[in-house]
């Protein structure tokens, strides 16, 4: 027998257990915000924080989540147009998977429901398997644990 509430994504292989998504589409949708409620409450109360991570794996480290985050702030505080900012992150993770630009445009998705999509991004990563509070540095080394370096023979330690 089927049962009508499936289990929440199991994240720690970067793919879900239970099932799989279609090539193109999100692992999630745009409002299933609470499928991940630890990045859905720091998003709420510090979307910074949440920007940040996500545009530093985003971008494979070329530039901090600090960094990110105080510009996201900055941008919020004086502007209130961080979601243009942001929009740009969208896009790019998009167009590294491949992803369906839904519901709509992603400046539009960005300046309505940011916090959805800032949300849905976050759960993105971490369905690609990236844990994006390790930051860019902490993913490359998370996923290169287990990597066996062959043994330095005697000489093979020459200058």
């Amino acid at each position: 027998m089927h049962s009508s509430t499936a289990p929440p994504p199991q994240y720690v292989t970067g793919v879900p257990t239970h099932h799989m998504t279609t090539p193109g589409e999100w692992s999630t949708g745009l409002c299933d915000c609470t499928k991940d409620m630890s990045s859905c409450c720091m998003t709420w109360w510090c979307p910074c924080v949440t920007f940040g991570r996500i545009a530093e794996v985003v971008d494979k480290g070329t530039t901090s989540c600090g960094v990110h985050g105080a510009l996201y702030s900055i941008l919020c505080l004086f502007t209130g147009c961080q979601c243009i900012y942001s929009c740009m992150y969208r896009s790019k993770l998009r167009q590294q998977y491949t992803l369906t630009e839904k519901p709509c445009n992603d400046c539009l998705v960005h300046c309505f429901c940011e916090g959805c999509a800032l949300c849905q991004e976050y759960r993105e990563l971490k369905y690609r398997g990236y844990k994006p509070s390790l930051g860019w540095e902490g993913n490359l080394v998370k996923q290169s644990q287990g990597v066996v370096m062959p043994p330095v023979g005697p000489g093979e330690m020459k200058r």
